[in-house]
């Protein structure tokens, strides 16, 4: 599932009543979790964090902004933070399986209904920016609200969206796209702060002030201080010293977390930390980080004890916490700290259930779950057997010349089995679809195109599902004849296994296309869906 995370910051952090409004603007959209509400008086602004499906964290973010305009009154606005309207800056951040080019597709999609509905000026900012003035969110601040009724009349300071005049009770809206931001701190077994610090100035990517011999600090050409850079890049870091844990910890914020992840700063800090006669006892993450960032971090520790990173995610997961340390502060829970999991809703999920209450599920008189999801199944196991013989594989003895390749198909496998599992309780789904298809009202002959077609869409999509299983299945048939081959010879019953299995989820979920395609009228999508089924099928052979 895409999911994105929204951040809006609203320039209001007194009035709880307003406040709470606002939480339920974005609270009464369905499939949008509200994460966090973080107020301050002094500042008098509030954080939200909310995450979700794209379309309906669109909705949220735009119900948010609306509200907002609708409750705060900019003239009368006083905060220690710099500001420039009602809701000051809204950044949307790809959190799994979206591109930052769909984000920025979906940001502007958010500014232009701001700008046109609520005659909000709005500015794009960070990857959504038009032109690089206005990559940085600081410099489109400069002035702040005070300052925008000048500042909006410029040829360079024309919004984005919605109108080109001075909005005096929102101010304007900055929109736009920005990395996931994770905020991680490492613990040392010291109480001095100096020590820490020392750390971080080697750490950051800006480094440090460059001084003479005299202590002086250099500067270039045009009074700027030159800099000895640190050796992380998107890495931002100070030291500080905690008297709740009695440590010093190096305090970090890692802006792209795809270049600088979690666990190449632990370890940079490790290395620093040895060299100045420390030691890191542990790390600690504040907030919620994204669930790839774990499994990164649980293969990397993996690789490095010579084993196969193809491992399944809560493995690795566990891999992870153990190594950073994440448990020595304070327990670390995967369903409260991994944005995915604290997402996840799938109380309802055929995954949730034992192999017995699976089993008795589909020997009941209820036709779903039934053949489709059995084959998502079969497909599922299949993929966890070629992963197993892969990693028995990798390490051992006379297999050395294969380590690499069945490190990859343990990789691969573990993905589809993944995908083959979400693929049980998706099959199911489609089935209940059709089923609410067919109940459709069929008095009138308007209602009966309306039901035709809706059955029509929905028998197409129920045999979509099981031709994806067909796909990744035939996937896995394929992983299931490189162990056959080269696996571990140990093990060749276990990749025999794998190949029926295989076989079976393939040829199973192709009844259940047939099914499904049968009685529909001939058109180019019921063809195409065929023509995929036949050649897998040929293929198998």
């Amino acid at each position: 599932m895409q999911i994105i995370e929204c951040v809006p910051n609203i320039s209001e952090g007194k009035n709880k009543s307003i406040i709470d409004a606002v939480s339920e603007s974005v609270s009464k959209v369905s499939g949008v979790k509200l994460l966090d509400v973080d107020s301050g008086a002094a500042t008098n602004r509030t954080v939200f964090t909310f995450a979700g499906e794209p379309e309906k964290v669109l909705i949220a973010a735009f119900n948010l902004i609306e509200t907002a305009s609708k409750l705060i009154d900019m003239k009368n606005h006083k905060g220690e933070h710099s500001r420039i309207g009602a809701t000051d800056v809204c950044p949307l951040i790809p959190v799994s399986d979206i591109s930052i080019e769909e984000t920025v597709l979906l940001s502007k999609k958010l500014a232009e209904k701001v700008g046109t509905e609520l005659k909000i000026p709005v500015y794009l900012y960070e990857y959504s920016a038009t032109n690089p003035q206005r990559k940085n969110l600081a410099e489109i601040r400069k002035g702040e609200y005070e300052g925008l009724s000048k500042k909006i009349k410029l040829s360079e300071w024309k919004p984005d969206y919605g109108p080109i005049e001075f909005n005096s009770k929102s101010g304007a809206t900055v929109i736009g796209v920005r990395d996931f931001l994770i905020a991680y701190n490492v613990n040392l077994n010291t109480t001095d702060q100096k020590l820490a610090t020392e750390i971080a100035l080697r750490i950051r990517e800006q480094g440090r002030a460059k001084k003479d011999s005299d202590g002086n600090i250099l500067k270039d050409e045009n009074g700027e201080s030159l800099k000895i850079p640190g050796k992380l890049k998107n890495v931002k870091a100070v030291g500080w010293f905690i008297d709740e844990y009695k440590k010093a910890q190096v305090s970090i914020n890692l802006t792209n977390y795809k270049i600088t992840p979690p666990h190449v700063a632990f370890e940079e800090c490790v290395n620093e930390a040895t060299q100045l006669g420390l030691r890191v006892t542990g790390s600690e993450l504040i907030g919620l980080i994204p669930k790839d960032a774990m499994l990164e971090a649980g293969k990397y520790y993996l690789e490095r004890q010579g084993k196969s990173p193809g491992m399944p995610e809560k493995y690795l997961i566990q891999i992870a916490i153990q190594s950073l340390g994440l448990s020595e502060l304070q327990k670390f829970d995967p369903n409260k700290k991994i944005i995915e999991n604290v997402l996840e809703d799938n109380v309802e999920s055929l995954n949730n259930l034992t192999i017995r209450e699976f089993v008795d599920e589909l020997s009941t008189d209820s036709p779903a779950p039934g053949g489709g999801s059995a084959s998502a199944l079969s497909g599922s196991i299949a993929a966890g057997l070629v992963a197993m013989v892969a990693n028995l594989t990798v390490g051992k003895k006379n297999y050395e010349n294969v380590f690499d390749k069945m490190t990859q198909v343990a990789v691969n496998a573990q993905k589809l089995k993944d995908d083959l599992l979400l693929l049980i309780d998706e099959d199911t789904k489609a089935f209940n679809k059709v089923m609410d298809a067919i109940k459709f009202p069929k008095k009138t002959d308007e209602e009966i195109i309306i039901r035709n077609k809706k059955i029509e869409e929905t028998n197409l999509y129920a045999s979509e599902v099981p031709l994806i299983t067909m796909e990744k299945s035939f996937q896995v048939l394929q992983l299931a004849k490189i162990v056959k081959e080269k696996g571990n010879k140990n093990s060749l019953s276990d990749s025999g296994v794998a190949i029926l299995l295989s076989k079976s989820a393939i040829e199973g979920a192709a009844m259940n296309v047939e099914v499904n395609l049968k009685g529909l009228p001939e058109s180019e999508k019921k063809k195409n869906i065929q023509n995929k089924m036949n050649k897998i099928l040929s293929e198998i052979k």
